[in-house]
């Protein structure tokens, strides 16, 4: 089975910065794009920043300009640096892979467990 392994959460003041990374386990597999989630306490799971093999990024509005995605195809690894971050940033933050090809006719969608970034003073 593959897996997805966030890390680099923890608590941060206002203003502060994170890095997150996510490492994709296991074997005979390919992932194609990859992205970022975030739900915060009472509210619905919600797209943070994605990122194509070749690439090519996408973010929320209330991230841009903050937040950088962007991933090692060798390490199979994707990684999320946040900076300048708010309050409203505090979430359990979800690292996905919606398409991985693990045989003929075969894909998966794959959601690592979640780290927590809690911003706060």
């Amino acid at each position: 089975q593959v897996q997805l392994v966030e890390s680099g959460g923890g608590l941060v003041q206002p203003g502060g910065s994170l890095r997150l990374s996510c490492a994709a386990s296991g074997s005979g597999f390919s992932i194609n794009a990859m992205g970022w989630y975030r739900q915060a306490p009472g509210k619905p799971r919600e797209m943070v920043a994605t990122i194509t093999y070749g690439g090519t990024t996408n973010y929320a509005d209330s991230v841009k300009g903050r937040f950088t995605i962007s991933r090692d195809n060798t390490k199979n690894t994707v990684y999320l640096q946040m900076n300048s971050l708010k309050a409203e940033d505090t979430a359990v933050y979800y690292c996905n892979a919606p398409k991985v090809v693990v045989g003929p006719f075969r894909n998966l969608e794959v959601w690592g467990q979640g780290t927590l970034v809690t911003v706060s003073s």
